[in-house]
């Protein structure tokens, strides 16, 4: 039953196959058995959640999650359990409410299982960066998950969980998605509350789902999406009609090809599955359609300076003396700060916030923050422009499989990782990653799609259908 998706599984829970207890239970003992490092914490409380949904159901119960085990990131409060960001200073933390998207999946009958491990505070590519301990690619236990959702999508991947959630910034959700070889969708900006949520970068961030397919992937967005009065930047008024267009043909869809992107694709790994994709959606009666994008070159330098800025900004709050870890070394006020930082934060986390501060700094910030903010304006408008004469953007995920753990010493080579999904991000729009194929090394290929901003139907749709038919094509 481990490896059902969460609709076969409700629905199995549903008619009376299995309980939600002994499903729970299995996963509880294959996190233990699990040599991946996927996960950080069991709650000790999910078997009496489990029992409580199953009483519920016997009574007529029917929530859209009745009864199914899911995983949450790191970086997502449930009231009364811990939530540390992958991060020592958070160590100790027990959250004081439930966010947003947390208290979704429980309005719908979620057995919330267990907290996924994460790099320290979302920054990273690979889950290497972590406060706690590595996770390893459950495909291939030399090589990273990709990051920083990287426990969530190896839980998935390794059946320990029927779903999982995780958190993008960058490509957060995306990229291990695509390493681990299953479906992650970022939704568009304010589609989904960041309410309790451990920020990053405010103004990039977003909660999504992260399945084993395409349908049980819009069933959770369905679930996660919607205005909430704790989080002004959430949408009003949004129609959220995810599932309407699955299994629907690719006729007449244009898919928009960034010639950018062309050719930064010549020479990597992914070249080949990016072509095979790109005959595939005209074999099934998709236009493509060229499409300028042409600051694109510079999202990712301009990511690498808005990120860290804000990133420098909610970290400011950790400082040892309120919520988080404090230094037993520190006698006065200023070591407390010092000591406490120094001790507590990462070296990912402490590089980020030392370039945060430094574009913020006077002198610097018009040369590199207010520069960086002009260009993703412009990438924004480039990207509306682009979707007039398309309906969705192929580009791949990443530029190939899974790397080997290590193997991004360089933090710069870790950066340019992000390279096809940043400018989702950037500019706000939904983007979702499916698997496509295996690479050189047997291991999963992802491929990812971005539409128009609140059109994550389109992405569905498209996401769906090649789900369904790429059998069709020779080495996918």
């Amino acid at each position: 039953m481990r490896e059902l998706g969460v609709i076969e599984l409700r629905e199995k829970i549903k008619a009376g196959e299995i309980r939600s207890v002994d499903i729970t239970q299995e996963y509880i003992q294959a996190i233990k058995q699990s040599k991946t490092n996927a996960i950080i914490e069991i709650f000790a409380d999910a078997i009496e959640q489990a029992q409580e949904i199953d009483k519920k159901i016997q009574q007529g119960y029917t929530g859209k999650l009745a009864g199914v085990p899911i995983i949450i990131k790191d970086n997502i409060l449930v009231e009364g359990k811990h939530a540390s960001a992958g991060s020592l200073f958070l160590k100790d933390y027990i959250a004081q409410y439930t966010s947003t998207v947390a208290q979704k999946l429980l309005d719908e009958g979620a057995v919330i299982l267990a907290r996924a491990n994460m790099d320290e505070f979302a920054m990273g590519s690979g889950t290497e960066h972590s406060a706690y301990f590595k996770t390893y690619n459950p495909l291939d236990t030399t090589r990273v998950p990709g990051g920083s959702s990287g426990g969530s999508a190896a839980a998935v991947i390794e059946n320990l969980c029927a779903a999982a959630l995780g958190t993008d910034t960058g490509g957060s959700i995306r990229q291990p998605s695509s390493y681990c070889g299953v479906v992650g969708m970022k939704p568009t900006y304010g589609r989904v509350s960041r309410y309790g949520v451990v920020a990053f970068a405010s103004s990039l961030d977003q909660v999504g789902p992260i399945t084993k397919n395409v349908q049980d992937n819009a069933l959770l967005l369905e679930v996660l999406s919607g205005t909430d009065i704790h989080d002004e930047t959430t949408a009003r008024n949004q129609v959220i009609d995810f599932s309407s267009r699955i299994g629907k043909s690719l006729q007449g869809l244009k898919v928009g090809i960034v010639q950018s992107v062309d050719a930064m694709v010549q020479g990597l790994d992914v070249e080949s599955h990016y072509e095979k994709m790109k005959e595939f959606l005209q074999q099934h009666g998709a236009t493509l359609v060229d499409v300028q994008i042409p600051h694109l070159q510079l999202v990712l330098p301009a990511y690498y300076i808005i990120a860290p800025a804000e990133a420098a900004s909610n970290l400011a709050r950790f400082d040892g003396v309120k919520y988080t870890s404090r230094s037993q070394s520190a006698q006065t006020l200023n070591e407390i700060y010092t000591l406490s930082r120094t001790e507590f934060f990462g070296d990912e986390v402490k590089r980020r916030i030392m370039l945060g501060n430094y574009v913020l700094s006077s002198g610097y910030f018009d040369a590199y923050y207010n520069k960086a903010r002009s260009v993703q304006a412009q990438l924004r408008e480039e990207y509306i422009k682009a979707f007039q004469s398309c309906d969705v953007i192929l580009m791949p995920t990443a530029k190939g499989e899974a790397y080997k753990i290590g193997g991004k010493a360089n933090p710069l080579d870790a950066y340019k990782e992000d390279i096809f999904t940043v400018s989702a991000n950037i500019a706000g729009l939904p983007a979702i990653s499916i698997p496509f194929g295996v690479g050189n090394h047997k291991l999963p290929i992802g491929m990812q799609f971005l539409a128009p901003h609140f059109e994550e139907k389109t992405l569905y749709q498209v996401a769906s259908y090649v789900e369904k038919h790429k059998e069709d094509i020779h080495g996918v």
